[in-house]
């Protein structure tokens, strides 16, 4: 063994117990932290040929790169829709890597029965049934594309079509609906060999509304001539986080064919709570649906889990024939559900999130948000700087500067404003023609006080 990997391992609780005080000194830090990393970061060193051995990496980190990691776990980056960890999370992370599993079969550990149960739990948070299947992936784009290829798959059984053996090409062109789909649902048409332009947009609700009008959505299927399609709904869009009827689209099947995949990433976790769980009546109906944990959950980087109906369709898609790694059976091994072989643990996070503040914990988080949400809402309209864009409908602030259609230049500029102050953190969109901003809110730690940082932030910003 290498003198320098040896002399490691012999001190190993100690290079472990200087990790630990480093990290913590960090987290304990967060709140006042910059949220986005200051200056430039430093130039490439040489590839070390004789290596400092890890307390000699540790510094060098701290040194070097730890000062320009932004506070994106802290509780005013308010960008696209980032969670934090939760501190039992943070230890199952660090467990997982601990543990180093491979969770691709169940051959030799109690890993994937881990994953099983923790699927179930989150099933069950999420009010679906045990007809949905589900396995942890990435994120929400892995997610939405593992769901549209089991869709892609369905496609062909309705034409008479194995397509995950004759591909994509032998369905002919494919027939894709939606209202306002993610991005990430046109980058996995693209992966999967559908094509980003057989997306079709749907006519949206009036008054400036996210939500597809579901009288538009059944002409455009009946204009299909009877041919299969895929619908797409979203269960929180981006920019408002407003909710397709989930219940009257599923209700279209009786007359339509077409399956029901649903973009949940984040709205999903309206269901956690009695005052918001409406907005998701009917997701138990999808036939496919996305949600991605590292956002609401709380949980590290990276996290999502994909469910599905038909489980047969996603085994038929993602198994992987070799005699080493074995055949699916009636409980297949996760290496036959989604795109990866090597899967580290990572449910052990949820899990462990889940253990330690069980539904009621994270309903408090969900709820905390949203009112926070509300209460930054009502601060931006009484700012005479700013005007809102559209009601604040669960934990996403959608606003722009106030006066005449404001230039796209001078959008950015304020959003560049908020970021160099280093009290927060905002991403640019588009809405309704608009150039704006969005506040998302989806942070364990955000307080009320995080709340009028940012509200002195936007006044100055916007002054």
């Amino acid at each position: 063994m290498h003198p320098t990997l040896a002399d490691d391992l012999s001190r190993l609780p100690e290079l472990l117990q200087s990790a630990r005080d480093f990290a913590a000194g960090e987290v304990a830090g967060l709140a006042e932290r910059p949220v986005t990393a200051p200056g430039r970061p430093p130039g490439r060193a040489p590839l070390p040929d004789e290596g400092a051995g890890g307390t000699g990496a540790l510094a060098r980190f701290a040194e070097r790169w730890a000062p320009g990691l932004s506070g994106s776990a802290g509780p005013r980056y308010l960008g696209f829709v980032t969670g934090g960890a939760t501190p039992a999370s943070v230890a199952g992370d660090w467990l997982t890597s601990a543990f180093d599993q491979n969770v691709s079969g169940s051959v030799g550990s109690w890993a994937a029965e881990l994953e099983r149960e923790t699927v179930a739990w989150l099933r069950e948070l999420f009010g679906l049934g045990e007809a949905h299947s589900g396995a942890f992936v990435t994120g929400a784009t892995v997610s939405n594309t593992v769901g549209l290829a089991i869709a892609r798959e369905w496609l062909g059984e309705r034409l008479g079509v194995d397509v995950s053996r004759a591909g994509a090409a032998a369905l002919g062109p494919v027939d894709v609906l939606s209202g306002s789909p993610h991005s990430s649902v046109v980058k996995a048409l693209s992966v999967l060999g559908i094509g980003r332009d057989r997306l079709r947009r749907v006519p949206l609700l009036a008054g400036n509304r996210e939500a597809v009008d579901v009288a538009a959505l059944e002409t455009a299927l009946a204009g299909l001539g009877g041919r299969p399609a895929i619908v797409v709904a979203n269960a929180g869009t981006v920019d408002t986080v407003d909710f397709d009827d989930l219940r009257a689209i599923a209700a279209l099947k009786e007359r339509h064919d077409f399956w029901l995949h649903v973009d949940a990433a984040f709205g999903g976790f309206a269901a956690l709570s009695p005052e918001y769980a409406a907005l998701v009546d009917g997701l138990d109906a999808a036939d496919s649906v996305c949600v991605d944990l590292h956002k609401w959950l709380n949980v590290p980087y990276d996290a999502a889990v994909q469910f599905t109906r038909r489980r047969d369709l996603q085994v038929a898609v993602f198994h992987n024939a070799s005699p080493y790694l074995g055949l699916p059976t009636g409980e297949p091994d996760f290496l036959h559900l989604t795109p990866e072989n090597s899967r580290r643990l990572r449910a052990l996070p949820a899990w462990f999130s889940l253990v330690a503040y069980g539904r009621a914990g994270h309903r408090e988080i969900v709820e905390r948000n949203v009112a926070l949400a509300r209460r930054l809402g009502e601060g931006v309209d009484a700012l005479p700087g700013l005007r809102l864009l559209a009601p604040v409908r669960l934990n996403v602030v959608c606003f722009t500067l106030a006066g005449e259609e404001p230039a796209q230049e001078r959008v950015a500029a304020l959003a560049r404003a908020v970021a160099d102050s280093g009290e927060a953190f905002v991403t640019p969109t588009v809405y309704g023609g608009v150039p704006a901003l969005r506040a998302a809110f989806s942070n364990w730690r955000t307080t009320e006080d995080d709340i009028r940082r940012v509200l002195d932030v936007f006044a100055a910003a916007s002054g």
